[in-house]
């Protein structure tokens, strides 16, 4: 059994994470709290898990993926 073990986030982070997912989420009409958002919200630490760690270019990967 393999387990992935993720890095710690920290509250810069915090806050790039949660400006690209209330900016996407806005521009959708979305709510961050309804399940759209949360499946949003869990491709955004994905993607920034994976190395899009600025707001912008986090913002244009969520914008890349069919998420809505």
């Amino acid at each position: 059994m393999s387990v992935m073990v993720q890095q710690p986030v920290y509250s810069d982070e915090i806050h790039i994470l949660a400006s690209a997912l209330y900016a996407w989420c806005a521009e959708h009409n979305i709510k961050a709290t309804s399940q759209a958002g949360l499946s949003a919200a869990s491709k955004a630490i994905d993607l920034f898990h994976a190395g899009f760690h600025s707001h912008d270019v986090l913002l244009s990967a969520l914008h890349g993926n069919d998420l809505h």
